[in-house]
């Protein structure tokens, strides 16, 4: 059994719903207000069998019709007003549960925003969907009917009891028997539901991220032809998961057969000895029909247990679900002060190594002593990146190459603080990105990614993101630089839908407006991850003169592959082995350095490859 089960095993339904509190309390005049209700409701249900007795030993036996009548009536107003206080009760608690609901979306939503980088990497979507979709509609199920009914049932049990016993002890305690065998069956079908009740859950985040990925990857599998190998993967959840709900199935059944059969034995054992006193004369037969009654009408909220049990399992899982995302530790909006363990001793023995001392209001971009390993890494794995000293002055803009898997990605990513340092840290104009709220910070600096992501908005939409109140003028600018000129002949310009992804443009259109996103905001820093990857040579071109006007006053660091983007650049840092091996202009390592020598002649290749299968 995964640890993950073991802790379900162990872990108390009670204790889990209580997080709900917070949820629940500014509704809970609503909730409580329903409970009351519906319990007033199922004890109305308890006088019936009362106003039977009355029938059957008055009128009934001295041949009244009139009273008969009278009781009849009575029976049919205790009936309506039943009706009518559980259909209140309804009302009541169907929009403040809904706006439960809706609140803890929302803040999943919002949380989910402001988690690292790193937790995202961990999690698969699906798992995260399911959460906010299926686990929250379960919570609201429970709170509209399991929570109020564990408690209605319970007091219309022990008011029935209460009644039975009045009405005809030995009887009463004939019903009593069953109690401790019901306790200990309920026990034991709650621990085994919870298991199963989690695993079916997990399933279904599981079976939801392989439809999410068929989704957006559908021009893969058909490229490919792989409908049938995803189709056979998805069958597979999907038995998997048609097993564990069958599991739960059988024992709902199992519980339900059990806690039906025993209260239906013993009313029956009830019914024959209640019989016999009535011959004996012991006993009137108003009792015996009173008594019979309202053991009739306990049967629904003793026979309910374990329907109302196993919801409430699966509301206590769907709880442990939403925290165990909830309790994830989010970024901190403001700057993390904790020493990463850089000594500034070190730099100056790194190549690219900034030997001025103090901090001025333009220093430009420094990595100091910077080093990065993954939080899930393995405590004896090297780092991604160690003991990088470089800086990019003022103004400058520097280009980063080195080759598949030396680790560029992951240091550009360490400036808007996708991930956080291991140890040493980085400025900008001598301010520790670590000490700056981090809405400050992705104000300074601008990314573009190399596989551009755009959301289900129009193309302005997803521009403007790069500058909150940036308007029409700016966004000319930046599909200007971007050469996204494209835009233009789009159906509605730029308030054409993009669609989700993107994916009715190109790849060098989405990576053009990927790029009109990171210069829309004019920004002081920027960091581009070979943004222009996607390009051919002549948009290329365009693009590169465009971005030149943008460099000029925009300290940068540029990942590069290819040597168009390099001469971009001021200067170069190669990056082998996650550190900085050289630093210079593009001639000087060309004629110094032969691991930058060879990336580029191999890139020079690909580029003249490139421009002959255009021409």
């Amino acid at each position: 059994m995964s640890e993950k089960h073991a802790a379900t095993r162990d872990r108390s339904a009670v204790r889990t719903l209580l997080r709900l509190w917070p949820y629940v309390r500014t509704v809970r005049t609503r909730l409580f207000s329903a409970a009351f209700v519906a319990v007033v409701a199922s004890c109305l249900g308890l006088v019936i069998p009362l106003v039977l007795k009355w029938m059957v030993d008055g009128p009934v036996a001295d041949r009244d019709p009139g009273g008969v009548w009278l009781g009849a009536l009575v029976l049919l107003l205790l009936g309506v007003a039943e009706a009518l206080l559980f259909g209140f009760r309804r009302w009541l608690v169907a929009r403040p549960l809904a706006g439960v609901e809706a609140a803890m979306r929302a803040d999943l939503y919002r949380h989910l925003q402001r988690l690292p980088v790193a937790f995202h990497d961990r999690w698969a979507s699906g798992q995260l969907l399911s959460r906010g979709t299926t686990d929250l509609m379960l919570l609201r199920m429970f709170l509209a009917f399991p929570l109020t009914f564990l408690l209605v049932n319970a007091t219309t049990i022990l008011v029935g009891y209460v009644i039975l016993l009045g009405q005809q002890w030995t009887l009463g305690l004939v019903l009593l028997a069953p109690i401790a065998p019901l306790v200990i069956l309920c026990s034991v079908f709650e621990s085994r539901y919870a298991i199963v009740a989690r695993q079916a859950q997990d399933q279904v985040g599981d079976l939801t991220t392989v439809v999410e990925e068929s989704v957006l990857g559908i021009r893969i599998i058909k490229g490919f032809g792989r409908h049938r190998s995803q189709a056979r993967a998805f069958r597979g959840l999907s038995e998997r998961l048609r097993g564990t709900e069958l599991g739960k199935a059988r024992l709902l059944a199992g519980i339900w057969a059990l806690i039906t059969t025993i209260p239906e034995v013993t009313i029956g054992a009830a019914l024959v000895l209640g019989t016999i006193q009535v011959a004996d004369g012991a006993l009137s037969a108003g009792t015996l029909v009173a008594f019979l009654s309202t053991a009739l009408a306990l049967r629904w909220p003793v026979e309910s247990i374990g329907f109302l049990l196993a919801m409430s399992q699966e509301a206590a899982t769907a709880t442990e679900r939403y925290f165990e995302v909830m309790d994830a530790a989010e970024e901190s909006t403001t700057g993390s002060h904790e020493s990463t363990g850089w000594d500034a001793s070190r730099s100056s023995h790194e190549p690219g190594a900034a030997h001025e001392s103090g901090a001025g209001s333009a220093d430009g971009l420094r990595f100091e002593g910077v080093e990065f390993r993954y939080p899930d890494a393995s405590d004896g794995a090297a780092p991604v990146l160690a003991r990088i000293d470089l800086r990019v002055r003022p103004g400058e803009t520097m280009a980063l190459v080195g080759g598949t898997g030396s680790g560029k990605t992951t240091l550009t990513a360490l400036v808007p603080r996708l991930h956080e340092l291991t140890a040493g840290r980085i400025t900008l104009d001598g301010e520790d990105i670590a000490a700056m709220p981090r809405e400050r910070l992705r104000e300074l600096v601008s990314v573009a990614f190399e596989e551009p992501t755009l959301f289900s908005a129009s193309v302005g939409e997803n521009v403007l993101m790069g500058a909150e109140g940036a308007g029409g003028e700016e966004l000319g600018r930046a599909l200007d630089i971007a050469q996204a000129g494209f835009v233009q002949s789009l159906p509605h310009g730029a308030d054409t839908q993009v669609g989700e992804q993107g994916l009715s443009l190109s790849g060098g259109q989405r990576q053009r407006l990927a790029l009109a996103r990171a210069v829309v905001g004019q920004p002081r820093f920027l960091v581009l991850d070979d943004p222009l990857s996607a390009l051919d040579v002549h948009t290329e071109a365009l693009v590169e003169a465009a971005l030149r006007r943008v460099l000029e006053d925009t300290t940068a660091l540029v990942v590069a592959h290819r040597p168009s983007t390099v001469m971009l650049a001021d200067r170069v840092a190669l990056l082998s082995g996650g550190r900085i091996a050289a630093v210079g202009t593009h001639q000087e390592l060309l004629r110094t350095n032969g691991e930058y020598a060879w990336l580029m002649s191999g890139a020079d290749a690909q580029e003249t490859d490139a421009e002959e299968g255009a021409r």
